[in-house]
């Protein structure tokens, strides 16, 4: 057994509104992030996913799949509360060597935990130490394990309201009941590839070559996963951000024209604020909008690093004037990406374009939001959306309120 332990909230956004009302408790709740029949779920209580509604699910569907779904709009500064009394709840007992996810945290075993007994025990008093700090109705898996992949896996495999081990004893026939697409990192593609190579199965999987995994992967990811299925520890370099982006289903006043240039300059703009928090610049900005009855539109552009939300609104512009003008077009979604990210330590601006007066009016324009609540000061083009982009979760990224709300 290994140090390792994650700890993985099950159906997070749903759970926390049963908590909140208890009147949902025991029924299928699904989260959407507005009220239509056209979005999808972007969450789904565990009661609904016994009927197969899971995220993604279209809200059209999930009514098909669940009669008795009762849908809800989703609340992200509240699941943003939950997440941190969470993680306060936690650093209250155990060491969390990583936040991976709103939802999800990677943490250690204390070194006085050796054995599997005392390894569960410690696991179920954690989790009644997270029920009485965080609340009644939400619940856990954990998977513990010899390194942070595999434990991932095991809470995975617990769910739900699981606990999980893998000890080293236990490995590789533990995981034969698995399939590859349940390994992180094994999408719909990656499958193809190990499909052409002959691994079908998990005990291939385990089985092959640390050479042959390497070549799968077309480089250092596969030597990563072949010591890990071993329950040996490396560790990847770290990530480095490459993208900040926002995205909104248009609610039904604003799919035209008017409103959905109104909605992307506001995501834009909240945007730029993270990027300059962040201390960032960016040299390539993406604008896309999503129709209903016509294929996704995309275009991007590119120019000098900048941070400055007068230059990424002069390209957004750009961007906005190629987008598709046919008549009857129904957009149902817009967003922007920022892409090209690299700290302010190592980019030197442009002489011809910095603008020293814009940079410093972007600056005072984030203390005033910060201060007195965003939207108190904003550039014109984002009049008539300032209601309709509120905070949105991605699993995989905690919002920040200040930039966000």
């Amino acid at each position: 057994m290994g140090p390792d332990l994650i700890l993985d909230l099950d159906s997070f956004f749903a759970s926390v509104e049963q908590q909140l009302d208890p009147r949902l408790r025991g029924r299928p709740v699904g989260v959407v992030p507005v009220k239509s029949e056209s979005t999808s779920c972007i969450a789904a209580s565990k009661e609904a996913r016994r009927f197969g509604v899971k995220t993604g699910t279209r809200v059209r569907d999930a009514r098909q799949l669940c009669p008795e779904i009762v849908f809800v709009e989703s609340r992200p500064r509240l699941y943003t509360e939950f997440h941190q009394r969470f993680v306060t709840a936690l650093e209250s007992r155990i060491q969390v060597a990583e936040v991976m996810s709103i939802d999800e945290a990677w943490c250690l075993l204390p070194k006085s935990v050796t054995n599997r007994t005392q390894a569960e025990a410690f696991a179920r008093s954690l989790k009644a130490t997270l029920t009485s700090q965080v609340g009644d109705w939400l619940t856990y898996s954990i998977g513990i394990a010899p390194n942070r992949f595999l434990a991932k896996l095991a809470s995975d495999m617990g769910k739900p309201d699981g606990l999980f081990m893998i000890e080293q004893a236990d490995l590789p026939h533990c995981l034969h009941q698995l399939k590859l697409r349940d390994f992180c990192g094994i999408g719909q593609k990656m499958e193809t590839r190990l499909v052409a190579h002959g691994i079908r199965t998990v005990a291939q999987l385990t089985s092959a070559t640390r050479e042959t995994l390497h070549h799968v992967w077309g480089g250092i990811g596969g030597v990563h996963l072949w010591h890990w299925l071993r329950g040996e520890v490396t560790e990847p370099p770290p990530t480095q951000r490459r993208v900040i982006g926002h995205s909104h289903v248009l609610p039904t006043r604003l799919r035209n024209d008017l409103g959905t240039h109104a909605v992307s300059c506001r995501l834009l703009q909240k945007a730029a604020m993270r990027l300059r928090k962040m201390d960032h610049f960016t040299c390539r900005l993406e604008l896309f909008i999503k129709y209903t009855n016509s294929p996704s539109w995309s275009s991007d552009i590119s120019f000098c690093d900048t941070q400055d939300t007068f230059r990424l609104l002069e390209a957004f512009e750009v961007l906005w004037d190629r987008r598709p003008r046919r008549a009857g077009l129904e957009p149902k979604a817009t967003g922007v990406n920022l892409s090209g990210l690299a700290p302010a330590t190592k980019v030197t601006p442009s002489l011809l374009e910095f603008d020293k007066r814009q940079q410093q009016l972007c600056g005072l324009m984030d203390a005033i939001n910060k201060r007195y609540g965003q939207n108190a000061v904003c550039f014109g083009g984002a009049l008539g959306a300032l209601e309709y982009t509120p905070m949105r979760i991605a699993f995989t990224r905690i919002p920040d309120p200040e930039t966000e709300s």
